[in-house]
């Protein structure tokens, strides 16, 4: 059996550090999420936010937009929010509707209130190793679990399934940073299997549910998976009546390949939680950047 490499154990310990923080505060760090529709997984991943910010006592303003609303109306919003001393963060609750385009909208954020690391400015600090700026949530996590469970990056070949502006490329370039050997592989990659079986580290990033088995992994290797993926499945109650729910899966098939490999993230509690964890460190790293706080 594989090691577990177990976020939520991480993000546990998060919460008691971050919580400590904020009760020194004089006020109190505050998120804006902007979420258009009412998409039900975007509903879901902002509800966990929210139960974390509870937890170590920073605040969540939540503004909800019609599907229909404009790329005008939106920016117009952030630029309010980046004005807004009460505001230490923002973030785009992605995805959105396909008809905006997220990358101007999310331009828009000022880069000292971007905690999910997606402006421009601040991908281009990550693309040149700076220090400064702010890493992407997802990309943080994985750095941070796996510093954790002390699993060495430098000189380690890492195979990235996945090429997203939100996790595969931001990932790919703070390992380069870290002094790994990275190769990113999509849709179009050739020799997939033949590729990550050779790889130390393999992350996986591509949405869909259970695509890496057995044929894709090896002895020793280090799997991350962060892929999030809801599968309808059918169960029966007592009175035999049929009833919908929908499962948590990965984008790796846990179950065929645990016994294989030498260390796993599950799905859920593997990366999910470190994401959010990630995204509320970086928010008190803006609030102590504007408060100057060292």
């Amino acid at each position: 059996m594989a090691q577990i490499l177990n976020g939520k154990i991480m993000q546990n310990e998060s919460i008691d550090r971050l919580k400590k923080e904020v009760l020194g505060f004089t006020v109190k760090p505050t998120l804006a999420i902007i979420q258009v529709g009412d998409l039900q997984e975007s509903s879901k991943y902002i509800q966990h936010k929210k139960i974390f910010a509870e937890k170590i006592g920073a605040n969540v303003e939540h503004l909800k937009f019609n599907i229909d609303v404009s790329k005008e109306e939106l920016v117009e919003k952030i630029h309010e929010l980046n004005k807004d001393d009460k505001i230490h963060g923002i973030i785009l609750q992605l995805p959105i509707p396909k008809n905006l385009n997220e990358h101007e909208i999310i331009d828009a954020i000022d880069s000292s209130k971007d905690v999910d690391g997606l402006t421009s400015t601040n991908f281009k600090l990550l693309a040149t190793g700076s220090s400064f700026g702010f890493m992407g949530a997802t990309t943080k996590g994985v750095l941070d679990l796996l510093d954790y469970y002390k699993v060495s990056l430098a000189g380690q070949h890492v195979l990235i399934i996945g090429r997203s502006i939100l996790v595969g490329k931001p990932t790919a370039l703070a390992l380069l940073n870290r002094d790994a050997t990275v190769t990113i592989a999509h849709s179009k990659t050739v020799n997939l299997k033949e590729l990550a079986r050779v790889c130390d580290i393999l992350i996986v990033a591509l949405g869909q549910p259970r695509f890496i088995n057995e044929e894709y992994v090896r002895p020793g290797q280090v799997v991350v998976d962060i892929g999030i993926n809801f599968e309808a499945s059918n169960s029966k109650s007592d009175s035999s009546d049929e009833i919908q729910k929908q499962t948590l899966v990965g984008d790796v098939d846990f179950e065929k390949v645990k016994d294989i490999v030498g260390a796993i993230t599950p799905v859920p509690n593997g990366i999910g939680p470190m994401t959010v964890a990630s995204l509320f460190e970086n928010l008190i790293t803006a609030y102590k950047n504007d408060k100057k706080i060292l």
